[in-house]
This record gives structure tokens, sequence and C-alpha cells, in this order.
């Protein structure tokens, strides 16, 4: 019976990435949202926040930055800036997808 046990566990749970878009107010508050409601909005909210500090670092910095793009652990984050809140992209990427064949050198 112990074998049996045993083959009734379930492997590890693994969440899937977002995909989807959202915007953020100056304060990092989730206004409108397009990703799934499996991907909490502490979450979102988090990412917002994060992308916000860039922004702002930024600017303290006087470098012009109105929009970002980041891969992280295979997550797109696209990030645009808009009146002091931002509209951002997440798309995952699938690190298992083929690159593009390589040419083929003539002869």
């Amino acid at each position: 019976m112990g074998i049996l046990n045993w083959l009734s566990k379930s492997g590890p749970d693994f969440q899937k990435l977002p995909a989807g878009s959202f915007t953020v107010d100056r304060h990092g508050s989730v206004l409108t949202t397009t990703v799934g409601s499996e991907f909490s909005r502490r979450r979102l909210g988090d990412i917002g926040r994060e992308v916000l500090s860039l922004f702002h670092a930024a600017r303290a910095a006087q470098m012009p930055l109105t929009g970002l793009d980041l891969n992280f652990a295979g997550l797109h984050i696209a990030a645009r800036e808009m009146q002091g809140g931002a509209i951002i992209f997440l798309s995952p990427q699938n690190p298992l997808a083929a690159s593009p064949p390589a040419e083929k050198e003539r002869p």
C-alpha cells in the first residue's frame, strides 16, 4: 500500500507566468488589468512599484527615460511612463523556442 501513496503524490506546483497588460497610478496601485486572475494583484502592484522606481531614479539622475524593456527570469516586461503612472506589458518568453536557422554559407 505504501507504493500507492507514493504514486498518488502530485508533482511540484508550477505557476504559469502572466501575460497581458496593466496600468498603475503614481503610487503603484493597479488601476486596470488584462492579466488573468490566477496572478495576484499584489504581485502586479509589486512589479508596478519597481517599474515606477526605475522611472523616478532616471528622472533624479536627469536621464530621459520614457520606456523600458526588461527580460527577467523568462518574463519580458515592457513599460511606458504615463503622467506619473505607467502602463506595463507582461509576456512570458519560451526558453525552448528554436532560434532561427542560420544562413548557409555560399561557396
